[in-house]
């Protein structure tokens, strides 16, 4: 048997990653992709491998030698790499290509050992290693059939995204038959780059091959292991990740701060959003209008005002929209000039936004607190921030309290501004808002912040409030953030969530009652002491174990994102770790993955 691996490309689209050497000899990890493909391939009955060079040969050839593992290495030269594609360079090695069984990768991929076992010891002669189609995924796309032939490769101009649950990606790695490559293979090859030129792809001659009455070809499809092709720089971050070592992985991932949908198999329990919301009804309604959505300028902000306004009942004057939460709080903090007294531990950002922070560290175990401690917080300060439900804790002050503190933080003249954004998934807690017109304007130096992102469970599209009577600041705010910081599908999101308000409230419920359900299971785990908490996350004390370990155990063992809670200020790097609470399934499996471990 024989490798044969098309080398030639300039890989532009990897920048100076290319600049002074070829594709394959761009390292992930510290060592080479063409490094790893030969360590995995010489550990099968290898009698040569034959790389086609191009671009860079020269630091390729000297860089592996004549031999690779004592396996003999033959270099074709394909000298103008620059103005054709792969076709070509197969087509110059196509008659050494036929002198045996023959192993055909590409040098750009990054794949588990796992997978050439499968291929090898796969009964077909002739057989395309063939991947679930994925969002990420580009390339030759094809149909399988439940024989594993493989019926059809899909162009691009013939590709439906209301058929990419019957597609299959191909990986680029091949096993053929001598057989095959002499007498159907090559001779095809021959025709096609004559006919169409050398500025094609190999696989189209497979194409051609598939359409034959005799189907030589089958798919063996992944059953989850992993690899990646590496065309540019975003596909070599990803790599990095996806085959980090299990020390890397958890550090990588945190690093990111979102965009996880590019890790199919990793399961969030770090991010807080509402999984029972949005419903298929709603998401129908968004896909309906995408096309117009994608192409159209949102409204200004005085619209997305007006918006938010009928969302939340108060007068438009009184409510600003943020490109998420994040955004207001920033904004917010350039018109403060106060002292603010805040609860530790809890959510960061006010405390790294905010220019003068009183910080009261919670001594008890529970970390919990009531109004009169808020009371005796404000009496030290000009004011408080109060996360309500508190993040990381939970801990939730009750309408009727904060109504009293409302009047209270009024007759002692002090800045109360209360971040809101868990408050519907308390008991009780949709009711529970103190976004109204009335509330607003009972007392001026209240401030309101929200983030819809979190609640409704639409990160993706970055939305969030704040709302006072003090109209000067909201002004003040309106002139901060730009015309156009909300795009059309927030806009959108915001013009038919009235419609959704009762499917919205049952998400609620829904997400109390699974709370309630994870907590109980949580309370079985030897080790953990869950924390009760009104919000869609649970905090944990870590018992006779670190955090940060458990944590990295479940990334690197089961694929789950927790939140290692030491680090933040107030933990004293005591161990604690938060979980969010996602549906039942996921929950389970984390119940089942803490189990497992000892």
């Amino acid at each position: 048997m024989q490798v044969v691996i098309p080398a030639a490309g300039m890989g532009n689209r990897l920048g100076n990653h290319t600049k002074d050497k070829t594709k394959c000899m761009v390292k992930v990890h510290d060592i080479t992709l063409i490094e790893r493909s030969l360590d995995i391939l010489s550990k099968y009955d290898v009698r040569r491998f034959v790389i086609v060079v191009g671009y860079q040969k020269e630091k390729l050839v000297e860089f592996l030698g004549d031999n690779y593992n004592g396996i003999e290495i033959i270099y074709v030269e394909n000298n103008i790499y620059d103005t054709t594609n792969n076709i070509y360079s197969i087509y110059l090695a196509k008659d050494l290509l036929a002198e045996d069984d023959t192993i055909l990768l590409e040098s750009d991929l990054i794949y588990e050992p796992k997978i050439l076992d499968d291929l090898i010891s796969n009964q077909f002669p002739n057989v395309a290693v063939v991947d679930k189609y994925q969002p990420w995924m580009d390339g030759t796309v094809v149909e399988i059939d439940n024989n594993y032939d493989i019926i059809n490769f899909v162009s691009k101009k013939d590709f439906n995204f209301s058929k990419t649950d019957d597609y299959y990606k191909t990986v680029n790695i091949y096993k053929f038959s001598k057989e095959f490559l002499q007498n159907t293979y090559v001779p095809f090859l021959e025709a096609y780059s004559s006919a169409l030129g050398q500025n094609e792809y190999y696989e189209q001659v497979l194409r051609v091959i598939t359409l034959l009455e005799t189907q030589e070809l089958k798919a063996l499809p992944l059953q989850g292991e992993k690899w990646y092709e590496i065309d540019d720089i975003q596909d070599l971050d990803n790599a990095e990740v996806i085959f980090s070592s299990k020390e890397q992985k958890l550090k990588l991932l945190s690093q990111r701060y979102g965009g996880f949908w590019r890790y199919e198999d990793l399961i969030d329990f770090c991010y807080l959003v509402n999984p029972y919301f949005p419903n298929e009804t709603f998401v129908g309604e968004m896909k309906y209008s995408f096309d117009t959505l994608l192409r159209e300028y949102p409204s200004g902000a005085n619209v997305q005002s007006l918006l938010a306004s009928k969302m939340f009942n108060c007068d438009k004057s009184q409510i600003v929209v943020g490109n998420g939460a994040a955004e207001l709080i920033d904004a917010l903090a350039n018109e403060i000039d106060c002292k603010l007294g805040l609860f530790l531990p809890t959510f960061e950002e006010y405390s790294a936004r905010f220019k003068n922070v009183y910080l009261e560290k919670i001594t008890n175990k529970d970390f919990s607190y009531d109004k009169e401690d808020i009371k005796k917080l404000a009496s030290k300060t000009d004011g408080v921030l109060l996360i309500n439900p508190d993040n990381p804790s939970g801990n939730f002050i009750k309408y009727a309290d904060l109504i009293e503190l409302i009047h209270w933080f009024k007759t002692e003249n002090k800045v109360l501004i209360i971040d809101e954004s868990f408050v519907d998934f308390a008991v009780d807690g949709i009711n529970s808002t103190l976004l109204s017109e009335e509330i607003l304007n009972s007392y001026k130096n209240l401030i309101v912040i929200k983030s819809i992102s979190k609640s409704y469970g639409v990160p993706g599209i970055r939305l969030g409030v704040l709302a006072s009577s003090n109209l000067d600041l909201i002004n003040n705010i309106k002139k901060i953030i730009p015309v156009w910081n909300i795009n059309s599908l927030g806009e959108f999101f915001f013009q038919i969530i009235g419609k959704y308000q009762k499917v919205y409230n049952l998400s609620c419920d829904n997400i109390i009652s699974e709370r309630n359900t994870f907590f109980e299971q949580l309370k079985s785990i030897s080790y953990l002491r869950p924390i009760e908490s009104q919000a869609n996350y649970i905090l944990c004390e870590v018992i006779e174990k670190k955090s940060d370990a458990l944590v990295s155990e479940l990334c690197q063992k089961y694929n789950i994102l927790a939140k290692d809670c030491s680090k933040k200020q107030g933990f004293d790097n005591s161990n604690y770790i938060r979980l969010a609470v996602r549906n039942s399934t996921d929950n389970q499996y984390l119940i089942d993955c803490l189990k497992d471990i000892k």
